[in-house]
């Protein structure tokens, strides 16, 4: 039988409640909204386990808050004066000046189709390995993709 109590509550209703779990050394289970991350995370398919961010590094895929307010999941990949430099693995475009003040937790796991899978694992490593490395030719590749996507709807 179909819960008909169901509401959608938006992360920025819940946020003081997620920032008060990470920063108390909880984990927070969120559902993956958006294309921004894939392949690698698929809307209505995937969710990730949240823990505190300590030391964010290069790969870590970090949930953060920009200045306008927009959370936000995505991957570091660099970092200079200004601060982490980040990029969705679906996107091309890098966003700069994020620093640690904008990070709320870092991924710890992903889930998919009930799995669940930790971001230290080999496999899952050496994808965002390539998958980085390959930032600098990810128009060459993503573009034809949705190209093709978009002939074939």
């Amino acid at each position: 039988m179909e819960n008909l109590n169901k509401k959608k509550i938006s992360l920025q209703e819940i946020y003081p409640i997620i920032k008060e779990k990470i920063e108390t050394g909880g984990t927070v289970q969120l559902p993956i909204t958006g294309t921004s991350m894939l392949p690698l995370l698929v809307w209505g398919r995937d969710s990730v386990e949240l823990i505190k961010c300590e030391n964010p590094q290069k790969y870590d895929i970090i949930f953060y808050r920009r200045d306008d307010g927009a959370f936000v999941l995505h991957r570091i990949v660099g970092k200079d004066k200004n601060g982490f430099i980040l990029c969705g693995d679906n996107q091309v475009k890098k966003e700069y000046g994020i620093t640690e003040n904008h990070i709320i937790a870092v991924v710890k796991s992903i889930t998919r189709n009930g799995k669940t899978f930790s971001v230290d694992k080999f496999s899952y490593r050496l994808y965002v390995k390539l998958w980085t490395l390959i930032l600098p030719l990810r128009n060459l590749i993503l573009v034809p993709m949705r190209k093709i996507k978009g002939l074939l709807k």
